[in-house]
């Protein structure tokens, strides 16, 4: 330091010292070429030398404002400045500039520590900056362990959070779901109907049973049972609709939910495909297991006020009609008109 200058105001300056105490300084002329960069601010103006241009030609001092010429800049030296890069790829930058001591060689000028200050996070990841870019006794990249250590902790919590949800939903899952066939059981069923309304649009209902089931369980056992049970299942998965709800809800008894069916001739086909495939033989262990189907079913577009469980028991009649005719076919229940609604009409 000079003596003779205010202590923390002036000093001479040395390049090669400035690139290790302060890698992002600017050395400026008094006309305001820069004459020197520190290497971290060389490394981010990659493609377009620094030395030699105008300082505020490539950068824009935000605050204090009207800092527009070295006159100015120099007067507000000490003061915090921030600034940007012109060309937008540094946009929150905090400095300081000092003057330096005229010398034979020039005038004097300024030099400018630059820093990015609350954006450095973002500067780390958008420049991919490590500790060399940064000062000796920059705090930086321990403030960087610390987020980087606090982001890991977070990802953790998160995954955390995910496999709980996850497991939440699966055990939520399990509690619709019926084990042996993977259909919706009677619960998963209930859910399906509280959506119907909601929904909107007709619907159609179908009650199953299987005939001749007891007769598989009691000749060939019972997992001859789950595996006619299972069979069953599928090829009643394949006759529906993806968004249709199958539900296993007794022993040998289903109900399937058709949602955006409004068609009687549509459930009366869909309902004999059922028939049709569950007469065909079932193997199992060399064996053969056969089964048929009743089924009773009705359409919300038979009702006035459509009602779920009234529909559920209306379909369960019709599945019993089904059985007392004979077994192996599909009755619709047509419910007779109320006086009531003919009134009301």
């Amino acid at each position: 330091m000079d003596g003779g200058m205010p202590p923390g105001r002036v000093f001479r300056f040395d390049p090669a010292a400035a690139d290790v105490l302060m890698p992002m300084h600017l050395g400026l002329q008094p006309d305001g070429r820069i004459v020197s960069a520190g290497p971290t601010l060389r490394r981010l103006f990659a493609g377009l030398p620094l030395l030699g241009h105008c300082f505020h030609s490539l950068f824009h001092i935000r605050r204090p404002s009207g800092l527009e010429d070295m006159g100015r800049l120099i007067a507000a030296a000490g003061q915090r400045l921030y600034l940007s890069s012109r060309d937008g790829r540094l946009a929150h930058l905090r400095g300081v500039a000092t003057p330096l001591i005229p010398s034979a060689e020039d005038g004097g000028g300024l030099v400018i520590n630059l820093s990015f200050g609350a954006g450095i996070l973002d500067a780390v990841r958008d420049h991919g900056l490590t500790d060399a870019d940064f000062a000796p006794t920059e705090l930086a990249m321990e403030l960087l362990y610390v987020v980087e250590a606090k982001t890991a902790v977070m990802e953790e919590l998160r995954a955390l959070n995910l496999r709980l949800h996850g497991a939440k939903t699966e055990a939520e899952e399990r509690a619709l779901t019926d084990t042996l066939t993977g259909l919706r059981n009677r619960r998963g069923l209930d859910q399906a109907l509280v959506r119907l309304p909601r929904r909107g649009g007709p619907f159609g209902l179908m009650h199953i049973d299987l005939d001749f089931f007891k007769q598989v369980n009691d000749t060939l056992g019972h997992a001859a049972g789950d595996h006619v049970l299972r069979e069953v299942a599928r090829i009643l998965c394949d006759e529906v609709r993806s968004g249709d709800t199958v539900a296993r809800v007794g022993g040998d008894e289903f109900v399937v939910v058709l949602p955006r069916m409004g068609d009687a001739a549509r459930l009366q086909q869909i309902a004999s495909r059922i028939i049709r495939h569950l007469n065909a033989p079932i193997l199992f262990e060399g064996q053969v297991c056969r089964v048929s189907a009743s089924i009773g079913m009705t359409l919300s577009s038979f009702y006035p006020r459509p009602d779920p469980q009234r529909m559920i028991e209306d379909a369960d009649a019709a599945l019993y009609a089904s059985k007392r005719a004979g077994r192996g076919q599909a009755v619709m229940h047509i419910p007779p008109a109320d006086p009531s609604d003919l009134q009301a009409g």
